[in-house]
């Protein structure tokens, strides 16, 4: 099964009920459709197309992440971003990172691979999952992520994200 939204109706929260969720909780957001993104690659090919010129926007990338102990991590850097595993365990004190399975995946943050995003914390809150967030985030003006599905995006405010996460009871720790 892909991760596109003509499969949302198998994931525990589905897209729409996600955008529906946050049309109650009167969170502002701008739907955009496309075709299926997996990798930044992917998105970098199609952005151009709902960018907005001179918007300080910030485009993700969503690592899905374990640690010995089984503890499970979402981070959500820049898109551009490099990050080397070994030093981001250290940093966070938390030992060593690897990224989780899929399986993993969809029963800790209900998505599958492709589909990674801060609004999975939606379900991601409910099973201690503990959530990273580039602190360039905090500078930005608008954050455009996956809703759950990877054929849609959604462009929200900082503002907006931060009332999501405030909305589900997700912390945010920022990374610098």
């Amino acid at each position: 099964m892909d991760a596109s939204s003509a499969f949302q109706d198998t994931l525990p929260i589905s897209s729409d009920a996600l955008l529906q969720r946050l049309d109650d909780w009167g969170l502002s957001y701008r739907l955009l459709t496309h075709i299926p993104l997996r990798t930044v690659e992917d998105a970098k090919g199609v952005e151009e197309q709902f960018l907005v010129p001179g918007e300080n926007s910030l485009r993700l990338k969503n690592l899905y992440l374990r640690d010995k102990k089984k503890r499970n991590y979402l981070v959500t850097l820049e898109q551009s971003r490099e990050m080397d595993l070994k030093a981001l365990g250290t940093e966070l004190g938390i030992g060593n990172l690897s990224f989780g399975s899929a399986e993993r995946l969809f029963q800790n943050l209900g998505i599958r691979p492709g589909a990674v995003s801060p609004l999975a914390m939606i379900n991601g809150v409910q099973n201690d999952v503990r959530f990273f967030m580039d602190a360039t985030a905090q500078k930005a003006d608008v954050i455009y992520m996956h809703p759950l599905v990877n054929d849609r995006t959604v462009a929200m405010t900082r503002d907006e994200l931060i009332a999501f996460f405030d909305q589900v009871g997700c912390a945010v720790t920022w990374l610098p």
